[in-house]
């Protein structure tokens, strides 16, 4: 962009205020405190130092901006809008309005350029921290010397409730460690909170803490002095051995001159006499909404060419490079386009013997067996490698000023772990980041497992140690009501393996689905569903399937999923042996099975088979959806205890004698 005049500077600045505040006014709701006292800083990251290509939003080495404090989604939609991204003023006028291009928090796949969805404080930085460690990997992966294909930041602007969220800070303190050096965050320090002062609840020296967790830290004491913005993310970026945190002090609703630096300023209309007043202040035009000045739309517009510019630089680099490493061009192809590289499958083993193995086991080889074959694969632990069998043997580790590497470890941080991962998928290139830690920490990190649900990307969450089967370690570490709890998330597929071959099916279906996944394996070792393999992956595949059957329609249906399918199969030979017809169907993933046609769900489960018995170690709750209320299920409707599994389950009731006395109730 050419260097703009202070007066045109000002203009365009203000062009961001008043097009936010008007917006918020028409939709009557909103917050109007931030875009007014953030827009300068924003103005100045995006007009002088933001590398992006309006017309080409899905650019591989675009810097990446995150609004974390989503709540201030005007600010990002005035500057999609004035830069000249796909969302016209209209939209703009149409602010949180039915189908509109602009709902109340951005969200990531339905607004042009905007990378995250953000809202709940604290996600959107905790998630800039996986893109940025995705940027980290790949440069490390793909760029060659004099070919730096992939070399961008990742920017976010972060606020109070950001930092004071816990989210936000095991993603920091991670990003600390690692040295993330591209990763710079401009803090919109304005001391105000929704409910008051910051000063009543959040005291400490901000840039002291984040000194002490390996961070660059700098400081701008007027938000509205773009020279010392300028200056301090040029600082910012010169620092490459480590993240930075730029706090720049700023007035939250600034302008209004009954509102500025007051809550009543964060998250409600200002109204139409304040919106009045506050455009007097800002020396604006007073009797036409959304009035855009046509020379800070040319200024802005100034992105298009320059970003056109910048790609069409990058590509010449880029075609040099595919032309030199056309293997490693390949490898590129397939991580970028989310795809998988021919073979992948080659190495997944088949378990043909009776021998029992956990299924958290199985899951480690296949792990294992499909990152030989897919090097963007990348994810780690929550302190937890040895028990959930997540690590890539032979790759290396991250650690202390060393994020390139395809074994993250998080450390005990089950919730920033799950933004990060969010973030490594939402870059590209990433292919299935995952995480990894016990079934009842994913309580610790649900709102980012919701956050990826919402967004519908090709995350996997591993989670190990899956039920009561815990046995010894107790109720504080035993699930129950985990696996409805994952279910009731939208998008969310979760699927929970009988045994190692339907943990390679799950696998298998997993990799291949563009949808984030919830795979969930024992602790204990089970017996191997031996015979027909091939069958097993199938049926996972769809799943559900019928596992066990008589040759005459079934009388009464054993529906299980997990280490019960055993106890289902087990009911079933004696059900069998006494004459009894019956079937087991193993339900490893519910919304697989729902996404089938309607014609082979009926002929798993036959409408007019109404005798239908259900074992699930876990809440009952939702089992009324294959059951019907004619019948049973078994389940834990209360906390486990600590005892070896075999006796929990026992005495919870979770036997064949139970399900087989279920059955014939059911058949009297």
């Amino acid at each position: 962009m050419t260097t703009p005049s202070a007066e045109l500077e000002q203009l365009a600045i203000n062009t961001i205020r008043t097009l936010s505040i008007d917006a918020i006014q028409k939709a009557n709701s909103g917050h109007p405190g931030l875009p007014l006292g953030a827009a300068p800083m924003a103005y100045t990251l995006w007009t002088r130092h933001l590398k992006h290509n309006p017309k080409n939003p899905q650019w591989a080495n675009r810097d990446r901006f995150v609004l974390s404090a989503g709540h201030g989604s005007m600010l990002l939609y005035a500057l999609l809008y004035l830069t000249g991204y796909d969302l016209p003023l209209e939209e703009i006028k149409n602010f949180r309005q039915w189908g509109s291009k602009t709902p109340g928090h951005p969200e990531y796949g339905h607004t042009p350029g905007v990378e995250v969805t953000t809202g709940p404080l604290g996600q959107g930085g905790a998630t800039a921290v996986g893109i940025a460690l995705a940027e980290a990997y790949l440069a490390n992966y793909f760029n060659r010397p004099g070919y730096p294909v992939i070399d961008h930041y990742t920017y976010a602007i972060v606020s109070d409730g950001d930092l004071m969220e816990g989210v936000f800070m095991e993603a920091c303190s991670l990003a600390g460690t690692w040295g993330l050096g591209k990763l710079i965050f401009l803090y919109d320090d304005n001391r105000i909170t929704l409910d008051g002062e910051t000063a009543m609840i959040f005291t400490e020296d901000t840039s002291a803490k984040f000194a002490a967790m390996g961070w660059h830290t700098l400081t701008v004491e007027d938000g509205n002095d773009t020279t010392a913005i300028d200056a301090a993310i040029a600082a910012a970026r010169a620092a490459t051995d480590k993240p930075s945190l730029i706090s720049v002090r700023t007035i939250i609703g600034y302008g209004s001159p009954n509102k500025q630096s007051t809550s009543k300023a964060h998250g409600s209309p200002l109204g139409e006499e304040e919106v009045r007043l506050t455009k007097q202040a800002l020396n604006w035009p007073t009797d036409e909404p959304f009035y855009v000045p046509h020379e800070a739309l040319e200024h802005f517009r100034e992105a298009v060419a320059k970003g056109a510019n910048a790609e069409s630089a990058w590509q010449k680099v880029f075609n040099e490079w595919r032309e030199a490493y056309p293997d490693l061009a390949r490898e590129w192809d397939n991580a970028f386009n989310n795809e998988l590289p021919e073979g992948w499958t080659r190495d997944l083993p088949m378990f043909d013997d009776n021998k029992a193995i956990a299924t958290r086991n199985a899951s480690g080889e296949a792990l294992n067996a499909i990152a030989k074959h897919v090097p963007t694969m990348i994810g780690g632990d929550a302190d937890l490698a040895g028990s959930t069998k997540t690590l890539i043997k032979g790759a290396e580790h991250t650690g202390k000023g060393k994020p390139a590497a395809r074994n993250v470890r998080f450390g005990v941080r089950e919730h920033g772990m799950g933004a990060i991962v969010n973030g490594l998928a939402l870059h590209g290139g990433i292919i299935k980041p995952y995480s990894a830690t016990f079934l009842t920490f994913s309580d610790y990190m649900r709102g980012a497992v919701r956050l990826g649900a919402l967004m519908d990307i090709p995350t996997v969450y591993v989670f190990t140690h899956d039920s009561i089967g815990l046995g010894e370690d107790g109720p504080t570490h035993q699930p129950v009501e985990h696996f409805m709890a994952l279910r009731t998330i939208p998008n969310l597929y979760v699927f929970r393996p009988a045994d190692a071959n339907e943990t390679i099916g799950t696998w298998r279906a997993a990799m291949t689905l563009k949808h984030p996944v919830a795979l969930i394996f024992t602790r204990q070792a089970v017996p191997v569903l031996a015979d027909n393999a091939e069958g097993i992956h199938e049926g996972v595949a769809h799943g559900g399937y019928i596992l066990a059957d008589t040759a005459d329609k079934p009388q009464v249906i054993l529906l299980a999923t997990g280490s019960e399918v055993h106890i289902a199969l087990e009911a079933f030979d004696k059900l069998v042996s006494e004459g009894i017809a019956a079937r087991v169907v193993s339900l490893p993933c519910w919304e697989l099975f729902e996404a089938q046609d309607e014609a082979y769900r009926e002929q798993v489960l036959p409408s007019d088979v109404r005798a239908r018995v259900s074992i699930e170690a876990g809440v009952t709750l939702g089992w009324e959806r294959y059951i019907g209320s004619e019948g049973i299920a078994i389940g834990v409707n209360q906390f486990g205890a600590s005892a070896p599994y075999e006796r929990i389950y026992a005495e919870y009731g979770l036997t064949a004698a139970h399900v087989i006395a279920a059955a014939k109730q059911l058949l009297d």
